[in-house]
Order: structure tokens, then sequence, then C-alpha cells
């Protein structure tokens, strides 16, 4: 077939190590890629539009957090121990959610994490207690859990390593669309129909998802959509057909561990930002309901901005030549740069300062998490990655664990000063984060196919 050949042509010359002589291999590989056809990007759509609801049914509560502390009474402990219990579901989640879709594959897989994320979310419209409310994030963190391991899969399925980390920081780029909508809807929906309305309505729109994802998607080589010449290029990167791989069986591979540790270290700092920056603007600035949407807007909308570059630069720096560990961690050390600043939003003096500063670290965030899921493609096998992207997903959520019990213990003790304290740690996570990485694997190595038939 000769746009197969095409392909193989292009990708033989092209040298990720090389310089001047092949600074043109990205701009052919790029033009050749709008030919095929561009049915991926539907399917990433359908991702973006999943990550945005996820989030919507996540950050409901960090919203309404000023609100539901009035009406039931719950301390900054209180509300540190339900955001709690949503990270153990999450962690928990992570690791058998990862291994599912590994097993069912990601159309019934995704399907059946969006279901009990949606009647989750829901059915927080019955709690009235903590220990409710406690049960109710429980069931929302087992449910939601199943998107990162799926949408990394399906994107490893879909797209070949050269716009992967671009496709990634779209679908990404839904978690702060998400972030955007839920101050927007939230006022328009309490005044007329209560708190609770909030979480059914909310809850409702992740059903209606499933009901699309399950009509839309297939597995590319079964797409009726898609064409023979975008399939070629979908292929186009080769990759040994491995067998399917039990998540304990990654555990002695470094690779493994530079993605669950960097995880571990950055995942915090976001749930810091999305269950904790509502009621810093509303503590700190005296942003109620009402008054809180546009700065929150502002804030996620610099962060999607964020993932996108992220996303694209590393991408960019791979199509000038660079190799793929030499652009993803350079992509990543740009991004980190961003966040430093945050430790002054506290003080701001203004709160559209304030709110500029976070979004910074926001965007800092996203661009760099974009480049971070990225390497389980690069590293792994397309069959391992939900498996890889699962246990670094448990790391992430176990330092959400620890990262709900310090905020509500710090604020707790300190009342709004200690959101001092809180914001010093951002700036040391993503250091750290880039820092093990790199010890861990200093070339970004994929792991060989001959290492994996031994188990070595």
């Amino acid at each position: 077939m000769q746009d197969a050949d095409t392909i193989r042509d292009i990708g033989a010359r092209e040298n990720p190590g090389a310089k001047a002589e092949h600074t043109g291999v990205g701009q052919r590989l790029g033009a050749f890629a709008l030919a095929v056809g561009r049915y991926r990007w539907t399917i990433c759509f359908i991702l973006f539009l999943a990550a945005t609801i996820n989030y919507v049914d996540r950050q409901v509560i960090g919203v309404l957090k000023p609100d539901l502390t009035k009406l039931y009474g719950w301390s900054e402990k209180d509300y540190g121990n339900i955001v709690f219990w949503f990270q153990v579901a999450y962690a928990m989640g992570m690791l058998s959610m990862g291994a599912f879709m590994d097993k069912v594959g990601t159309k019934i897989g995704f399907a059946v994490a969006a279901t009990i994320w949606g009647l989750a979310a829901t059915g927080h419209v019955f709690a009235t207690t903590v220990l409710g409310f406690k049960l109710a994030r429980f069931g929302l963190g087992i449910g939601e859990a199943g998107m990162f391991p799926a949408a990394v899969k399906v994107i490893a399925h879909w797209f070949p390593k050269r716009e992967r980390a671009f496709a990634m920081g779209l679908f990404n780029s839904g978690t702060n669309v998400g972030a955007i909508v839920t101050p927007l809807m939230l006022p328009m929906i309490v005044p007329a129909f209560g708190l609770g309305a909030s979480f059914v309505v909310t809850g409702c729109l992740a059903l209606l998802w499933v009901a699309l994802w399950l009509a839309k998607y297939h597995p590319p080589e079964e797409h009726p959509k898609i064409t023979e010449r975008e399939k070629e290029w979908i292929k186009s990167d080769p990759a040994p057909n491995y067998p399917k791989i039990p998540w304990v069986r990654l555990l002695p591979w470094r690779q493994t561990w530079a993605f669950a540790i960097g995880k571990f270290l950055i995942d915090p700092i976001w749930w810091l930002y999305l269950f904790w920056v509502p009621s810093l603007l509303n503590q700190k600035y005296g942003l109620t309901l009402n008054k809180i949407g546009l700065p929150l807007v502002t804030i996620y909308l610099i962060s999607d901005f964020g993932s996108i570059f992220g996303g694209w630069l590393s991408s960019s720096f791979i199509r000038r030549g660079w190799t793929i560990n030499r652009s993803r961690k350079v992509a990543m050390i740009i991004c980190a740069c961003l966040v430093p600043p945050i430790v002054l939003a506290a003080n701001a003096g203004s709160t559209w300062t304030a709110v500029l500063l976070i979004g910074l670290a926001t965007a800092g965030h996203q661009g760099f998490s974009a480049n971070l899921f990225t390497l389980t493609s690069d590293l792994f096998p397309t069959k391992a990655v939900g498996s890889v992207v699962g246990f670094g997903g448990m790391g992430g959520a176990i330092g959400g664990i620890f990262i709900a019990q310090l905020a509500g213990s710090v604020l707790q003790a300190m009342g709004p000063s200690g959101y001092y304290v809180l914001l010093l740690l951002p700036p040391a996570a993503y250091s750290l984060a880039i820092i093990l990485i790199h010890l861990l694997s200093p070339r970004l190595e994929p792991i060989s196919s001959e290492a994996f038939s031994s188990g070595s």
C-alpha cells in the first residue's frame, strides 16, 4: 500500500537524535498526518468530554464547601475527612481499574467506570451527615479512578508516538474545562433548585456520556468510520505484540516507579488546588458562590492553556529532532518553573493578583502532567499502559490522602493563615518530581521485549 510505504519511508528516515539535516522530517510527518484522516481526533474529543464531566462531578463539593459547611456545620477536619475518603477510594480504584481496563478493554471498562461515578455523584443528594458524604465520595472515587487508565490506553491505541503528548494535552484540558463549567453552573442551579440538585444534574451528565461512548467507540482496527490510510498512520510506530502483563510484574521496573513517584508528588498538589482554592478565595478574599465563578473560570482557562501547551511543547521538540527523553524532560522542567510564584497567592494584595498566580501554577501542573502521562506510552507496551497508569494513579491518590489530612489539620489549627503553609508545598513537589524521574529513568528507555518475555 502506497500510504503505508510513505509512512514507513518517513519513519525510517526520522532520527530523533538528528540535528539540522532532519529538521524537515517533522513538517512532512505533520502534513501527511493531516492527509490521512482525522477520526482519531473525534475519539480525542469524546475523551475530552469525559474529562470535563469527571471534573464537574469531582469539583462540585469544593465550590459548594462554604455553603455546605454552613448548612451541615462542618469543621475543617470534617471536610478534610470527606476528601480523605474520596482519595482512599481513588487509590483503590486506580489500582483495580487499571487492571480492569487491560482485562475487559476500554469500551466496556470506561462505560462501567463512568456509570459508577455518575450514580455516586447523583447519590450525594441523599447525604445529610459527614458519614453520608464520606460514603458518596467513596463511590465517586472508585468510579472516577477509571478515567485516566482508560483514556491513556485509548490514546496509546489511537495515536502514534509523535502525536500522543498533544492528544494527551487536549484530553487533559477537559479537566480544566470541567473546573470552569462547575462554578458557572452552580450559581444557576442552587438558587433555583437547592444544593442537592447540583449533585443530581452533574451526576446525570456522566450517564449521558456513557450512552455516547457506547454508540461511538470501537478500537481503531474495527472502527467503521476510520479510513485505511488513517489506520496505517496510527500503526506507523511498530510495537512488539506483548502478552497482557499483570501489574505486579511491573513493580521491578525503574520506569514504573519513575511514573508512580512523579504522580505521588504532583497529584496531591492538584487536589489542593481543586478542593481548597475555592475556600482560600472565600476566606482570604471574601468571594461567595455568586462571585467566585469568574475568578475560578480564569484560573482554569489559564491551566487549560498550560495543558495544551505542555503537550504541544514536547511534541514540537520531537518534530525538531530532539530525543523523546530530552523533549519530555525539558518540557516538564519548563512547566515546573511556572509554579513557584504561587507562594505569594495567600497574601497577594488583590483578588486578581492571587487568581493569576494560582492560574500560572495550575497551568504548570497541567503541562507537567500531560507529559508525565505520556511517559507511560513511551516506556511501556500498549497492553500494559492501563496497569501502569493505574498503579501510578494509586500513588497519586495515596499522596492525595496525605494532603487531605494535612490541609484539614493545618487549617483547623491555624485558620486562614494556614494557606501560607500549604502554598509552600507546590514548588518543592515539582522540583523533587523531575529530579527523581531523571534519577530513576535517565534516558527514558523503553523496556525491551526480551526483558518482558523473561520477566527479568
